[in-house]
């Protein structure tokens, strides 16, 4: 089960957008392996809100693999629906960024799934972890 941590998010961001045809299943249903889209499309959103690309550390030598995700699902989003992603950072990453969402069908005001994804910062030559990179630190 998802296990927010206590106390406010140090980061927490919005990210909007709107389930496709060919992301839903025979059910009318969004397919349960598309939340991990969404979680990443909310998540480098938030990122480049905070003047970071992703495409400027993948430069910099640097990656970012993700090494635990995690979902709880409450309630099916549908085709058509406009999605609300909202992402939480709890702690200052180091070596590892801990990334928490909401999944919330904007129309119904129902909250739908609950995720927790862990990433790891690599370096993309040795592919060992690395800190952060400093001017993501900063940004925060």
């Amino acid at each position: 089960m998802v296990q927010f941590p206590d106390g406010l998010p140090i980061l927490s961001f919005e990210h909007r957008l709107r389930s496709r045809y060919s992301e839903t299943d025979k059910m009318g249903y969004v397919y349960y392996g598309r939340y991990l889209e969404y979680f990443e499309e909310a998540r480098t959103e938030m990122i480049r809100s905070m003047g970071v690309h992703y495409s400027t550390m993948e430069k910099d030598g640097i990656m970012l693999p993700v090494i635990h995700s995690e979902i709880d699902y409450k309630h099916p989003l549908y085709y058509d629906e406009e999605i609300l992603v909202k992402v939480h950072v709890y702690t200052v990453p180091s070596v590892k960024l801990v990334t928490y969402y909401e999944v919330i069908a904007q129309e119904r005001d129902q909250l739908c799934a609950l995720g927790e994804v862990s990433l790891v910062f690599m370096n993309s030559v040795t592919r060992k972890p690395c800190r952060a990179p400093k001017y993501l630190l900063e940004a925060l």
